[in-house]
C-alpha cells in the first residue's frame, strides 16, 4: 500500500496513515462529487435569469459559485463527515480490518487517533470558512444576485421598521429603497418616561452613505405642551445625524451572513446598546459558526463507534443510522435555533444544545463499541 496524501510524523504509525488517509479522500470525493452535481442542477435552474439579464461569465464563475461553493461545503461540511467515516470504517469491520487491529493489541481508543485528527482538520476549515471566508464571499454573491438573479435575495430590506435609536427616541422609516437611497416616510418619536413629548414627520427622506446623515426637503415637529394640547411647525432642508445605519434597515437574518466574525461582534455590541431584537438573531449566528464546526468531533465518534462493529444489514445498515442521526442533529439544530432566535431561549443554550444532546449519545455508543 502507499500512503502519500499524509506525511511522516514521529511516532506516526502507517496504521494511522491508512485510516487518515481513507477518511480524508472518502470526504473529499463524496463532497467534490456532491459540489458537482449541485452547481449543475442550480445553473439549470438559474439558467434563464443568467441569460435574460445577460449576467457575464466571469461575474457568474466567480462572483456566484466560487463563493457558492464554500457555503454548501460548509453546510454539509460535518454530514459528510459522518457518512465518509461510516462508509470506509464499515468496509473494513466487513472484510474484518477491525477486529484484526483491536486483536493486535490497539484500543479502540488509539484507533481514534487518526479519526480525530482528521475531524480536527476538517473542523479547522470549516470554522475559517464561518468566521471569514463565506461572510467576505457573500457580499460578492449578493451584488451577483441583487443584479443577475430574480429570486433568492439574500438582502432584504425590512418595508416598515421601527427601532430605538438611542434612549428615549425611537425612529420609524417605511419603504426603504436601496437603489435610491430613499424613503417614502421618515418618523422620529421623542419619549420623556412613558409620555411622547415630540414628533417629526417627513413625507420623504433620503441616506446619505458617506455622511451618515438623514435629509428630508420638508419635515413637520409636533410638540405636545405641559398642558396637554398639541402644537406643529412646518421646516424645510433636514439635515440630521442620527444613530441609524441605513443597512440597520436590512433583515437581520440576511445582513449577519454576510459579516465576519469582527464585524459581527461589533454588531452585535451596537444593536444590544440600542435595546434592539436583532440581539438574538446575532447572537445566534455567532455561536453556530463555533458550535458547528464543533460538531465534526462528535458525529466522527458516533461513527466510528457504530460502524466498527461488524452487524448484520451490514453497510448499508450503518449508513441508513447515520444519515437518520445526522439528519436528527441537523433537524434539532434548526428547531432550536429558531426557539433560541424568538427569545425562548438564551441564545447559546439553543445553539450547542443539539452539541450537547450528541455528545451524549457519543459517549453511550462509545462504551458500547468493540473493545
Amino acid at each position: 500500500m502507499r500512503f502519500r496524501l499524509i506525511p511522516s510524523i514521529p511516532g506516526y504509525r502507517t496504521l494511522d496513515r491508512y485510516i487518515l488517509g481513507k477518511f480524508l479522500r472518502t470526504y473529499i470525493f463524496g463532497l467534490v462529487m456532491m459540489v458537482i452535481i449541485l452547481v449543475v442542477f442550480d445553473y439549470v435552474e438559474k439558467v434563464d435569469d443568467f441569460t435574460e439579464l445577460k449576467a457575464p461569465w466571469s461575474g457568474i464563475i466567480f462572483d456566484y459559485y466560487l463563493n457558492f461553493i464554500p457555503h454548501f461545503v460548509n453546510q454539509f461540511s460535518a454530514l459528510f463527515t459522518f457518512i465518509s467515516v461510516i462508509f470506509f470504517t464499515s468496509k473494513m469491520a466487513m472484510q474484518t480490518e477491525i477486529v484484526a487491529i483491536l486483536s493486535g493489541g490497539v484500543s479502540f481508543r488509539r484507533l481514534m487517533w487518526p479519526y480525530m485528527l482528521g475531524s480536527a482538520l476538517i473542523a479547522a476549515l470549516s470554522l475559517s470558512l464561518s468566521l471569514w471566508v463565506i461572510p467576505e464571499g457573500q457580499k460578492d454573491s449578493v451584488a451577483f444576485q441583487s443584479q443577475y438573479l430574480k429570486k433568492n435575495q439574500l438582502i432584504v430590506y425590512d418595508q416598515h421598521v421601527y427601532r430605538q435609536i438611542e434612549p428615549g427616541t425611537f425612529a420609524y422609516i417605511r419603504g426603504y429603497s436601496p437603489s435610491l437611497e430613499r424613503v417614502p416616510f421618515f418618523s422620529m418619536e421623542r419619549y420623556e418616561g412613558a409620555k411622547m413629548v415630540e414628533t417629526l414627520n417627513a413625507a420623504s427622506a433620503s441616506f446619505d452613505e458617506e455622511s451618515g446623515r438623514w435629509t428630508a426637503p420638508r419635515y413637520v415637529i409636533y410638540t405636545r405642551t405641559e398642558d396637554g394640547s398639541l402644537g406643529y411647525k412646518q421646516y424645510r432642508n433636514l439635515d440630521t445625524l442620527i444613530n441609524l445605519d441605513a443597512r440597520e434597515l436590512v433583515d437581520a437574518k440576511g445582513l449577519v451572513k454576510t459579516q465576519n466574525i469582527e464585524e459581527l461582534n461589533d454588531f452585535l455590541k451596537q444593536q444590544r446598546r440600542k435595546g434592539s431584537d436583532n440581539v438574538f438573531i446575532i447572537e445566534v449566528e455567532r455561536h453556530t459558526r463555533f458550535s458547528y464546526p464543533f460538531s465534526t468531533f462528535i458525529l466522527t465518534i458516533i461513527g466510528v463507534s457504530l460502524a466498527s462493529r461488524k452487524v448484520r444489514g451490514g453497510m448499508g445498515m450503518h449508513i441508513g443510522v447515520g444519515i437518520a442521526l445526522c439528519f436528527g442533529y441537523i433537524m434539532l439544530g434548526r428547531v432550536f435555533e429558531q426557539i433560541a432566535i424568538s427569545g425562548s431561549l438564551a441564545p447559546w443554550l439553543g445553539v450547542w444544545l443539539p452539541n450537547m444532546i450528541f455528545a451524549v449519545i457519543a459517549i453511550f455508543v462509545y462504551r458500547k463499541a468493540p473493545k
